[in-house]
């Protein structure tokens, strides 16, 4: 019944694996008052430790939850900064025992769609480049843009980092020299969708994302806010990476009534302009 620590550790909402994988790695984890390693596993009666604070026993596991958040430009994605600059997390609600986990980033000056959940395998799952998740973008571009380096974008370009290309790319409006496009990729490497752009010579002015796997941006969730999935759209969103959707699909009637009366206040106002 042994299991990786670092899966116990993200089943509790502690963070992602790869994020989780760090603390274990700088020593921050122990097991059974051991310092624990990259590697170790653990049975459900060993105590755990994180930064010598023990873990309480976990006798039910939480619902599993999705926020999605309509992120404006010029907030960082990370939980304090030191700058003193707005962070992602900073309009989120609490989580009661447990801490909301984002799913992927955005670079500053990107807005959009970004997820949180409070369940650490699947925002690993989402992040895995095995997955092959789809992220799509509204991006605005500066420049002259031709049929060929369409194609181009597509087969692929070599970055620093690799090769990189879009899975597949659609026009929209254009005025004067800026243009519009939506363009979807399956990995989610820093400043990626910029990079391609610019390695062909164009300059994006501006970038938002709509989607990220099954899940899109509701045009009545303004920048700054957010809503939370219902449970069967966190089960099709977590079933679209293999795992597991959960039996309880329905909301008690007071988190039901909650859900309501916030999705009728995001929706009474319409669409941001």
């Amino acid at each position: 019944m042994s299991e990786k620590l670092q899966k116990v550790l993200a089943a509790r909402g502690l963070g992602s694996r790869r994020e989780l994988e760090g603390w274990i790695a700088a020593g921050r984890v122990q097991v059974n008052g051991r310092v624990a390693t990259l590697g170790d596993r653990v049975e459900p009666t060993d105590k755990i430790s994180v930064d010598g604070r023990a873990l309480r026993p976990q006798v039910e596991k939480a619902r599993r939850r999705v926020l999605v958040y309509n992120k404006p430009e010029g907030e960082v994605c990370t939980r304090s900064d030191e700058a003193g600059r707005p962070t992602v997390f900073g309009r989120l609600p609490p989580l009661p025992g447990g801490r909301w986990i984002m799913v992927g980033r955005l670079d500053l000056n990107t807005s959009g769609l970004l997820l949180f959940t409070n369940d650490g395998e699947l925002a690993n799952a989402l992040m895995h480049p095995s997955t092959q998740v789809e992220r799509e973008y509204l991006v605005r571009v500066f420049g002259e843009v031709d049929d060929a380096m369409l194609k181009r974008l597509t087969d692929g370009v070599e970055l620093e980092d690799g090769p990189a290309s879009f899975k597949s790319i659609k026009a929209g409006d254009a005025t004067g020299a800026n243009r519009w496009f939506s363009v979807v990729l399956t990995e989610g490497r820093n400043r990626e969708v910029r990079r391609l752009w610019e390695s062909q010579g164009v300059e994006v002015s501006r970038l938002k994302r709509i989607r990220y796997g099954t899940v899109a941006l509701p045009s009545w969730v303004r920048r700054g806010e957010w809503v939370e999935l219902e449970p069967g759209d966190t089960n099709r969103l977590a079933r679209s990476v293999e795992l597991k959707g959960e039996k309880r699909v329905s909301l008690t009637p007071h988190e039901r009534a909650r859900h309501q009366r916030h999705v009728k206040r995001l929706r009474s106002r319409g669409p941001q302009k």
